[in-house]
């Protein structure tokens, strides 16, 4: 099982997929509600349903499932996935040793937790994605407005 905001695909996600699936062999990705990602992150660019339907079209992916709300226990989703193994990307910020406490906990001792390699490249997150565009932006505003000073 991987699990994610997946918002705005990029090469970062699909090798973070990739990894995932070679750990076993059937992928079920949990793709993050848009309240949570609103209360952990930012507010979604794109909805819940179409992250789903966007991750569920790569190669690497089993199936897609969209994650409980902040309301609920987010181990939930572990009753209805049922992984054996769950891949942690190189830049989640979930904690490894807590995830494997609260499995340990509610009784998922035989279930592994892994944190997978990054992608070196310099746009492999969605923040550096939009870095770039904006300063590509930015830089063509600047020179729109030299050329009509001149």
């Amino acid at each position: 099982m991987a699990v994610g905001v997946f918002d705005l695909l990029h090469a970062g996600h699909l090798h973070y997929l990739e990894q995932a699936k070679e750990l076993g062999d059937h992928l079920t990705v949990v793709v993050a509600h848009d309240d949570t990602v609103r209360k952990r992150k930012h507010e979604p660019i794109t909805g819940m349903e179409l992250r789903q339907r966007m991750v569920a079209g790569l190669k690497p992916v089993d199936e897609a499932l969209i994650g409980s709300p902040p309301t609920q226990p987010i181990f939930d989703i572990v009753e209805i996935a049922k992984p054996d193994i769950i891949a942690l990307g190189y830049d989640q910020e979930h904690a490894e040793t807590w995830i494997r406490n609260e499995l340990d906990a509610r009784g998922h001792t035989e279930i592994s937790v892994v944190r997978v390699e990054g992608l070196s490249d310099d746009l492999d997150g969605t923040r550096k994605i939009i870095a770039r565009i904006l300063d590509l932006w930015s830089a063509e505003k600047q020179l729109e407005e030299a050329e009509s000073e001149d």
